[in-house]
């Protein structure tokens, strides 16, 4: 089974919480080595953490009187040697509760036997901490009373008591956490509390318009599975975990199908109880309400090392990856604040050994590497050597050709500009169309436009597999069942005579007309593989390598966003439009005699919901009647041509 840590770690209950809207992984035939000796370490850890840590609870007051539980785990010399602490806030639970102990406390294994206190920490209105959770509670760029409150300052209350009430330590603290717990750990960063010397926001959840959620305001349908359980109310403190959607069938295309418009979700299934799901009705644009969620415009003034990371086949929070160490290396000139982008699904470099995702291999156990030259070596300099880390800018994984490498800067400032243009017959160039291109237009070939129907009673699907919700491998899947597809536009270059490599986001800049007055537009870059390129022996033997058309990025962009995210219009029907917007970050080599693939459409169910492709002020509330079949063309003729903007390293 290739995926042998991931079910080992469901088995002890390990997996990560941090995802809990992704499918199961697949079967496949033998672990790696890499995987196999993984397992056996944790398994290992668990009875090292009985043996050397000692586990005590406590509530820890915040300045307005509500108190947090908290669980620390101290080495048992802790009373003679002084270590640093780290801790993990996070709306998930901390369990076990009582004396049992918990089976991994760690990043990794690496930093479990190198010497420090761990703590944990149900964040407020969570589990068994007391007070009112709010998702994403806003940062107070002031505090009018001393009683004010944000996680910034639950944070600090936090490192407060630890410091001086918790086991004895060295005065020295980190933070980490992944998704939720990584917002917590952006949060962190806003305490400013002096003790605080490393942080790692990790896949942090950020920007909920463009990560988790939305993507470019089109809603991810998969999340309705999540907020099923995590938004249910709790009125009391409880150490028992929310229930969660039962579809009651493997088939979440058939489920979410049959559920209908968005509007169902509460009339079928959370009936008004899911306070999230009410504001996403009540706040269908990027209004007040999640402009004051975003935490990047607090991220300035701060003191505090950090080490920002994020998997580029991460299918929740790349954006909030990227954006999040932009954000502070923007406004805090001098920080040491760095960058890590491996091939890695959400959370994988926690769970995984990051050789595979899917059917597509990286060659090497990327996690393990990351976690013993880059994670441990930043914490260990900062919270136990009291020096600044020996690691650069950026390190980032290079897809294709598989390996690591490093950079001053991300995106890298040897990266340039280079536009790749939408062709008529399916081709893809470098070069821009010309009017000149008579014999082509003399044998029948659209020069102008290409156009499909979409209909969103047929949605395109996301994935070949069956699965009830989102697969964390869709984001490598082999893309051969949508270009085969009506309703799925693709273009292709020639066989590359020459390796092209990709360092960056990509800028979608289309020029489209529809029928109808609203509509989506999906933007998937694949990698062709060479019709002989053999089969890998770790895949499924029904997996076949040559011709494979492997996604490497993919986005969604709701139309009517177009110009504004506050400010939403309509499309005027049969008007060539403008509809700009940016593809997410990539490092990913296209190797000589491969090709570069583009697919555009409309629909990517059940990922995304439907558009109703009729413009109506809040698809949230969209009626069955305003779903509707629309004719869309893409443009690439000259003065109308469609064009990504590629980031390409000489």
């Amino acid at each position: 089974m290739k995926h042998l840590i991931a079910a080992g770690l469901l088995a002890l209950g390990l997996a990560s919480s941090a995802a809990p809207a992704q499918a199961q992984v697949p079967a496949y035939p033998l672990p790696s080595d890499a995987e196999k000796a993984m397992l056996a370490t944790i398994l290992a850890d668990t009875l090292y953490i009985q043996q050397h840590f000692t586990k005590t609870e406590y509530q820890v007051p915040m300045r307005d009187g509500v108190k947090l539980y908290t669980i620390v785990y101290a080495p048992r010399d802790a009373d003679r040697v002084r270590y640093p602490i780290m801790l993990k806030r996070t709306p998930y639970s901390i369990a076990p509760y009582g004396p049992r102990y918990s089976l991994r406390i760690s990043p990794s294994s690496a930093m479990l036997h190198e010497g420090y206190i761990f703590a944990f920490q149900d964040v407020r209105g969570k589990f068994m901490s007391e007070g009112t959770f709010e998702d994403v509670r806003p940062a107070l760029e002031k505090h009018a009373t001393k009683k004010d409150i944000d996680e910034g300052t639950d944070t600090f209350d936090t490192i407060e008591y630890l410091t001086k009430k918790g086991p004895r330590n060295n005065g020295r603290v980190g933070q980490w956490g992944i998704s939720y717990p990584g917002f917590y750990t952006t949060a962190g960063l806003l305490s400013r509390h002096p003790a605080l010397k490393a942080a790692s926001p990790q896949a942090p959840v950020t920007d909920w318009f463009w990560d988790d959620d939305h993507h470019n305001g089109a809603y991810f349908l998969t999340g309705v599975g999540f907020w099923a359980g995590f938004g249910q109310p709790r009125p009391q403190p409880t150490a028992a975990p929310a229930p969660e959607l039962q579809l009651g069938t493997p088939d979440g295309y058939d489920y979410y199908y049959r559920l209908g418009p968005l509007k169902n979700v509460n009339a079928q299934l959370f009936h008004g109880r899911v306070k999230h799901w009410n504001d996403l009705v009540a706040h269908p644009n990027y209004d007040a309400f999640w402009q004051a969620r975003n935490p990047r415009p607090h991220l300035h003034d701060l003191k505090t090392a950090v080490l920002t990371v994020g998997g580029f086949n991460d299918a929740e929070d790349l954006f909030g990856a990227l954006h999040t160490y932009a954000a502070i290396e923007q406004q805090n000139p001098g920080l040491p604040n760095r960058l890590v982008m491996g091939p890695w699904v959400h959370g994988g470099w926690a769970n995984f050994t990051g050789e595979y995702v899917g059917n597509v291999a990286y060659g090497a156990a990327t996690s393990l590497w990351y976690q013993e030259n880059v994670e441990a070596p930043f914490f260990k300099a900062y919270l136990k050597d009291n020096k600044p880390a020996d690691l650069p800018e950026a390190t980032v994984f290079e897809s294709g050709t598989n390996r690591w490498r490093q950079f001053g800067a991300w995106p890298p400032k040897e990266a340039q500009d280079k536009v790749l243009y939408f062709r008529q017959a399916g081709g893809l160039s470098f070069s821009p169309p010309t009017s000149g291109d008579n014999e082509r237009r003399m044998a029948g070939i659209n020069f102008e436009f290409d156009q499909f129907i979409s209909d969103p009673a047929h949605p395109v699907p996301y994935t070949e597999a069956t699965a009830p919700a989102m697969t964390r491998e869709y984001m490598t899947d082999d893309q051969r069942f949508a270009s085969r597809r009506p309703d799925v536009l693709t273009y292709q270059t020639e066989p590359l005579a020459e390796d092209l490599t990709l360092a960056g986001p990509v800028q979608a800049r289309l020029q489209v007309a529809t029928t109808g007055t609203d509509a989506d537009w999906v933007v998937k870059i694949i990698d062709v593989y060479p019709d002989d390129t053999p089969d890998n022996p770790h895949n499924l033997p029904n997996v076949h390598l040559g011709g494979y058309q492997q996604m490497v990025r993919s986005e969604v962009m709701r139309g009517r966003f177009r110009n504004s995210f506050e400010r939403p219009e309509p499309f005027v029907a049969g008007q060539v439009t403008a509809v700009p917007f940016t593809v997410q970050d990539l490092m990913h080599t296209f190797k000589k005699g491969h090709r570069l693939m583009v697919q555009v459409q409309s629909t990517w169910f059940p990922l995304v919901d439907r558009n109703p492709q009729k413009y109506v002020p809040n698809i949230f509330e969209a009626d069955a009647s305003d779903f509707q079949s629309a004719t869309h063309r893409l443009y690439h003729a000259p003065g109308q041509a469609s064009q990504l903007v590629l980031k390409v390293l000489p």
